[in-house]
Formats: structure tokens, C-alpha cells, sequence
């Protein structure tokens, strides 16, 4: 659709991802032959408006999840707090996260809803699978399960909505009927699928 319809593309980034998405993947250039790319660099701790009403403030999410493409600069990986400026209520969008700050810790307070990294229910998952030779922390994201993951830490927090996403397919929380699913559900956790909507 982005090559066949679109003119003109707006990318928020930080430095870092743009620096990945240019040279890294090469996905902007192939954008840039079909339509305009405009990027809009992306400064933690700066709100910036969008449409309808809507603004963003980017906060860092320490990892080391894009060393592989040779960025180990600041600012590689973020999370969003988005806010409706007219009923001042926000959501947190942190679909990557190698571990909790106080720092993030302090950009959950007072959320209405968040999105959160559940990549893998186990941290040795992708090895026992024989898929990957790096744990889910490894590769840059928490655990859901353990005593340090994000299941336990995140469970108590006064969010009414918390909901995991970017999960991957070895997860077993994507089954209905699991036992993993079921926990996940028993802390007051969602999962995300396809066609979600909210209102906050």
C-alpha cells in the first residue's frame, strides 16, 4: 500500500532508528523511490503534536537490541506516552524493553492503558526451540514469566489497561487455552490480536 498509494510518507524517528532504517535495511531508500519521506527526528522528552488533537513524548528505553546493525549510540530504542490533549488521558506504547528503569517506571504513571514487549514467555524459549542461540533478554526484551519478568513487575501497577504485543509465534500465549494465557490473564494482562481498538 505505502508504495502503491502513498505520495508522501512522514517518519517519526530517532537518529538511531533512522540511521537503521537508511543504511541498515535500506528500507527509506526503497520508500524514497516511490513516494516523498519526510523523517521527523524524535527527542525523548519532547512533546510533539500530532493531528486530531493527539501528541507524543518519547522516552528512552535502554537495550542493546540493535548492536547487531552496529548502533550503540542513545536513543536506539524508545517508548511513546500518547496523549489525548483534550481529556488529558494517555497511553504508553513499550513494545521493547530489555529491562524496567525507575526512569520508565516514572513514564507509566498515571496511564489509562499500555502496550507492552512480550516477546517470549520464557527467557530461554527461542534456545529450547532450538530457533535462536541468544535468551529473550539477549536479544533485548524481558521475559514475560520469573520472578524478574515483566509479568511480575508490571502486574500490581494501577494501569486499567495493560496488554501485550509484539509477541512472537513461539509464545504460548497466543493460545487461547494455555496455561501461559490464562496466567497472563489472571494478572489483569490482555493480549493484543489483530483489529484492536480502544478508546482512552
Amino acid at each position: 500500500m505505502l508504495l502503491r498509494e502513498a505520495d508522501r510518507i512522514e517518519v517519526h524517528a530517532t537518529e538511531a532508528v533512522h540511521e537503521v532504517l537508511c543504511t541498515g535495511t535500506g528500507l527509506l531508500r526503497t520508500l524514497s523511490a516511490y513516494a516523498q519521506v519526510e523523517w521527523r527526528p524524535v527527542v525523548t522528552g519532547t512533546e510533539i503534536s500530532l493531528v486530531d488533537g493527539l501528541s507524543y513524548r518519547a522516552f528512552e528505553a535502554p537495550t542493546n537490541k540493535l548492536a547487531g546493525f552496529g548502533i550503540e549510540q542513545r536513543e536506539s530504542v524508545v517508548g511513546y506516552r500518547i496523549t489525548d490533549q483534550r481529556t488529558r488521558r494517555s497511553l504508553v506504547y513499550l513494545p521493547s524493553a530489555q529491562q524496567l528503569t525507575a526512569a520508565m517506571h516514572a513514564q507509566l504513571e498515571g496511564c489509562a492503558c499500555l502496550f507492552f514487549d512480550g516477546t517470549c514467555w520464557q527467557n530461554d524459549e527461542l534456545i529450547r526451540l532450538g530457533i535462536a542461540g541468544k535468551s529473550s533478554y539477549e536479544m533485548g526484551h524481558l521475559p514475560i514469566s520469573g520472578a524478574d519478568g515483566s509479568l511480575a513487575r508490571l502486574a500490581s501497577l494501577p494501569i486499567p489497561r495493560k496488554i501485550y504485543v509484539h509477541i512472537n509465534n513461539t509464545n504460548p500465549i497466543l493460545l487461547d487455552d494455555s496455561p501461559e494465557r490464562h496466567a497472563v490473564e489472571e494478572h489483569g494482562f490482555e493480549v493484543a490480536e489483530d483489529g484492536l481498538e480502544l478508546e482512552i
